[in-house]
Formats: structure tokens, C-alpha cells, sequence
């Protein structure tokens, strides 16, 4: 069930005094030639406690033995994350959360995108993910940078630049072409409800993604007063009633994006925006621009997003009104940066108790 903000505010502390786990798994330094001289890339900061071995319910679908085909079996749920050094610790206390508050953790497959730019390769972040969740259902893919690299124009933050940012635009082509659904979540998320709520939602008529929508947001904010004065641009917006929505969360129908063509279709605008400059704020608009109008609307409380305080430094934020299933840290704070400065925000405590990581001295 959902957690209601009254209930947050009476259970975080109790949370806090309990982090499962039977062991702290690690990598240790590792030694790379570079021509002749040897680098020592220091991953011994990325420890983790091993997480309890969750288990389905009687009632959940039993899925298939054979481990090949594992990822095409149609009982599954398939949710993909980006994985990377900056942001792994984040993608941990995620998938720890969507484990905790499932009653089928066993029917899940995660998807984690990787960047073939990355510090530590593929197989050595699979290792982080296979210590910490030994149970876990997965595969980590390698997104090709060059994909997106010349296409990326200049953000107001240099972090929306990373290339990883847009490797939710490629989904339908990197995964399995069985996998015909999936839901996306962003590293800065924490999941206090069932995700098969989530995943059951249906996606109508033509509608290729399903996320929470805020049509009170001014969506012309969003573009440059040039996009706006070019009927030509403006256009793609004529008959449609646009509202903003956060692609942090999406549920994404990926039959219908290939038939659609919207990878493709995302690229043009980002070509357009190299030529024009028609908006500022990294991989969100050109979803926008090809999305706008036609989203399936989710209710809000599955992406209570702008925990991060937006823009500015140390800037707390509390949650929307209503019921709570999944809390975002969107925008330049993350939880656990201030929980590691002493600085936490009241909020971030509740995403402390999904941090698997070690050593960790959350202060109250």
C-alpha cells in the first residue's frame, strides 16, 4: 500500500534503526595498464551490505526455468535504470526499495544501463549489483555514447549534459525486442509502494508512455520565445493540450515507440535544437516536444518529484499534497551527498533507510 505522509512521518524514524543485510561486499583497487605506465582506479569506496533475500509471495505468477529465455517471460516486470560511479549508490537504495515493498520481487527484471564512457566496465558494475542483490533478476547493457554525443547542445546545469541522460530515448532498441513494456526509473528515486500498481496501468489508444502530469507548470517556459514565434516549431503543439511531466518516471509502452519511430523522432529535435537553440534544459524538452499533449496521465502520487530542491544549494522540500508511492530527488540535492555533509534534509532520512551502502553515518 501507498505511505501516506502521516504515516512517513511516524515510521522513518523507525526505519532508520534498521538496515537488513548479512554482509558488506566490495571491489577492491584495480590496476589498468594505460600504454606503459599503470593507473590504480580506487573503487573501494563502493561497499555495500548484501540485501535480505526476498522471496514471492504464493499468489504471484510462477515464471519460467529456463534462464535464457528468462527475460522474455511474460510474467515479468521490466524496469530499467542508467548505472554509473556518481549516482550507483542511489540506484542501489532504489532497486532495495522496489524489493522491500513488492510481494513478488522474484517476477522483476532490471534493465541497467551503463555508459561504455564508465570508469568501471560492465561486468564490474554487474559484480556491485550481483553482491549486493545475489537473487536479483538482471542484465546491465552498454549505452554508446556516440549515439548522443554530437547531438547535445549546452544546459543551464552541466550535470543534464551527461550522455547517460538520454539513454532512456534508446530503450527500444537496446532491449530485448520481447520486452514490451517497462518502466523507467531515474537513480534518485525511492519506491514506498507495490510496483505492480505501477506496471498494471494501461497506456490507451496511441499513447506510448504513461507518467504524472502538471498542467497548472507554464509549459511555454519551457522553450525559447524563438520556438514560440516560429509557427513552423509551435505547430507540433496545435490541437494538443501539453502539460509537463517528469521523465524520471515513465511507464513506456516499447511496441508502440518502435512503431512510432520515436527515438528517432526525439533525435530531430535535438539536431533542430543545435541549429536554433529552442530550449535550455537538456533530455526533458525534446520529450516534450514529441510527447506533449498525448501522455497518459499517472496519478501524482508516483512521482513526488523535486525532493533535490530544484536548482539552489541545500534547499529543502517537502512533499505534494495527497498520497505518496514514489519519492524523486530531482534536482541538485541528492539525498545522500547532504546525508554524507551533515546536512540532510528531513526528507532524505527516509531514503537513508534504503542505503545499502557502507561505511554510512547518517546524523540526526
Amino acid at each position: 500500500m501507498f505511505l501516506s505522509r502521516p504515516i512517513f512521518l511516524a515510521v522513518f524514524s523507525f526505519f532508520l534503526l534498521f538496515f537488513p543485510g548479512n554482509a558488506i561486499r566490495s571491489l577492491p583497487r584495480k590496476i589498468t595498464d594505460v600504454g606503459d605506465d599503470k593507473q590504480i582506479k580506487d573503487v573501494s569506496f563502493m561497499q555495500f551490505l548484501e540485501a535480505p533475500d526476498y522471496k514471492n509471495d504464493q499468489s504471484c505468477p510462477v515464471i519460467g526455468k529456463d534462464s535464457l529465455q528468462l527475460v522474455c517471460d511474460p510474467s515479468l516486470i521490466h524496469i530499467a535504470m542508467t548505472l554509473d560511479l556518481e549516482y550507483l549508490r542511489g540506484s542501489i537504495a532504489a532497486v532495495h526499495s522496489v524489493l522491500t515493498h513488492t510481494s513478488c520481487p522474484e517476477n522483476l527484471f532490471f534493465h541497467f544501463i551503463a555508459s561504455d564512457s564508465s570508469m568501471m566496465n560492465k561486468d564490474e558494475l554487474a559484480h556491485i549489483v550481483k553482491s549486493t542483490f545475489p537473487s536479483l533478476s538482471f542484465k546491465v547493457y552498454v549505452f554508446n555514447q556516440k549515439l548522443v554525443q554530437n547531438l547535445i547542445s549546452s544546459s543551464i546545469r552541466h550535470a543534464l549534459e551527461n550522455p547517460l541522460n538520454y539513454a532512456r530515448s534508446y530503450l527500444a532498441d537496446m532491449l530485448e525486442p520481447c520486452v514490451e513494456r517497462v518502466i523507467y526509473l531515474d537513480s534518485d528515486t525511492i519506491i514506498v509502494d507495490e510496483i505492480q500498481k505501477l506496471w498494471g496501468i494501461s497506456l490507451t489508444g496511441s499513447k506510448a508512455i504513461g507518467a504524472p502530469e502538471y498542467c497548472h507548470v507554464n509549459f511555454r517556459r519551457y522553450f525559447s520565445n524563438e520556438f514560440w514565434s516560429d509557427p513552423e516549431f509551435s505547430e507540433v503543439f496545435a490541437g494538443k493540450n501539453p502539460c509537463y511531466f517528469n521523465t524520471g518516471v515513465m511507464v513506456m509502452d516499447l511496441l508502440k515507440w518502435r512503431e512510432g519511430d520515436y527515438t528517432r523522432k526525439i533525435e530531430k529535435w535535438m539536431e533542430i535544437q543545435k541549429e536554433r537553440r529552442i530550449y535550455e534544459l537538456g533530455s526533458l524538452p525534446p520529450f516534450l516536444l514529441v510527447f506533449g499533449g498525448e501522455v497518459e496521465a499517472i496519478e501524482h502520487r508516483w512521482n513526488q518529484h523535486g525532493l533535490g530542491g530544484d536548482n539552489l544549494v541545500n534547499n529543502c522540500r517537502t512533499l505534494h499534497p495527497g498520497p505518496v508511492s514514489l519519492m524523486h530527488w530531482s534536482g541538485k540535492g541528492k539525498p545522500w551527498t547532504r546525508l554524507d555533509a551533515s546536512l540532510p534534509c528531513p526528507i532524505d532520512y527516509l531514503w537513508a533507510s534504503y542505503d545499502l551502502h557502507k561505511p554510512h553515518h547518517h546524523h540526526l
